[in-house]
């Protein structure tokens, strides 16, 4: 197997089959967290867990030449602004995080006021981002021990 293009067709052809299920589920889990178990982190590790599949059968260079590492941080940033912004536009509304959207009927999916916009922006963003990012820096950085002497 060498390292720099990935591993194996058959993996390669079964990852290109399953990273789509499992980004869908991903994105179902984060819409969904608020009305069913999951939400922002749960859906968010779930679409991390594609982005390192990809990088796993392919390889990172592949993965680097398609996303660059600036662009990884950039948008990880950017997810925590939305979270953050989220947060601060309730304060007007009278305390941190109060909800500034109109509440829907119960058990629907565009119910929960800006809970669903706070899990798309800490999911899809922060944590799916910044583990792949983690991930990333410790494939960028792996250890390799010395050599011993004879």
């Amino acid at each position: 197997m060498n390292q720099n293009n990935g591993m194996s067709l058959i993996v390669k052809t079964i990852t290109r089959l399953l990273v789509g299920f499992i980004l869908l589920y991903g994105i179902y889990i984060v819409l969904h967290g608020h009305i069913s178990p999951g939400g922002g982190f749960a859906g968010g590790f779930i679409i991390a867990l594609s982005y390192i599949l990809l990088m796993l059968a392919f390889g990172k260079e592949e993965i680097l030449r398609k996303v660059p590492q600036p662009m990884i941080s950039f948008l990880e940033s950017l997810g925590a602004l939305m979270f953050l912004t989220i947060a601060v536009l309730g304060f007007f509304g009278g305390y941190f995080f109060s909800n500034w959207l109109p509440k829907g009927i119960p058990f629907k999916l565009l119910s929960a006021g800006t809970i669903p916009i706070s899990n798309v922006a800490l999911a899809l963003l922060e944590v799916s981002l910044g583990l792949f990012g983690i991930f990333l820096v410790l494939v960028l950085l792996k250890f390799t021990p010395p050599k011993k002497e004879k």
